[in-house]
């Protein structure tokens, strides 16, 4: 469909013989897609994340929309160990007594 499509970023049409498709209804130059926070190109080497039709870089996206901590307010990587009460989800290090400080286990 080159010619086409029009370019999700600038809004251009897409005359390339190559263009960039991140969802079925969302097309881009390959140097118009850039992650919407940092500018950082996102091609075929980097992940790429979908908000409100702008193009995140994955360490932005969790920055901006990801999951945080209850009491420390900091992202969750994948590696984590997390705690949940209700609708809180804490580090197992910031899961902690209020009153005294002392570290929460489960059980």
């Amino acid at each position: 469909r080159p010619g086409l499509a029009l370019c999700a970023g600038c809004g251009g049409r897409i005359q390339d013989p190559f263009l960039l498709r991140v969802s079925p209804d969302l097309e881009w130059h390959v140097a118009c897609l850039k992650c919407a926070e940092c500018g950082q190109p996102l091609d075929e080497t980097c992940t790429c994340f979908l908000r409100d039709g702008k193009a995140y870089c994955k360490r932005d996206y969790s920055r901006l929309f990801g999951i945080k901590c209850a009491q420390c307010r900091a992202a969750f990587s994948s590696s984590d160990l997390v705690m949940r009460a209700r609708d809180h989800v804490y580090h197992l290090e910031c899961f902690r007594c209020a009153a005294c400080g002392r570290q929460l286990l489960p059980g």
